[in-house]
């Protein structure tokens, strides 16, 4: 997968095939989402600066998996409201840039 809009495919497949649709209300992806934040936060936790730059592989591949996760939730909440990510956060960072 090297698109967005594939990896968000992929997750809303995952969620149909299981049947799971039921589930994946924004309001439950936007928790889960928040769960998987904070198992991030968590792998940073007590660690420096510098000790959070420089990563054993081991934590370094934890820390990509908990992101993975997020990605996911995060396209399957845009998927739901059918926002269009990559162009919100363009329009996000136009609108950072001019302040």
């Amino acid at each position: 997968m090297t698109t967005f809009k594939e990896v968000q495919d992929a997750a809303t497949e995952f969620v149909t095939t299981r049947q799971w649709e039921q589930f994946q209300s924004p309001k439950n992806l936007s928790m889960a989402l928040s769960g998987e934040c904070g198992e991030l936060l968590e792998l940073f936790q007590w660690t420096t600066q510098e000790e959070s730059r420089n990563l054993s592989p081991e934590k370094k591949a934890r820390v990509a998996e908990e992101m993975s996760d997020i990605l996911v939730y995060l396209s399957r909440i845009a998927a739901e409201l059918d926002i269009d990510l990559l162009k919100a956060a363009q329009q996000k960072i136009a609108k950072n840039k001019a302040k």
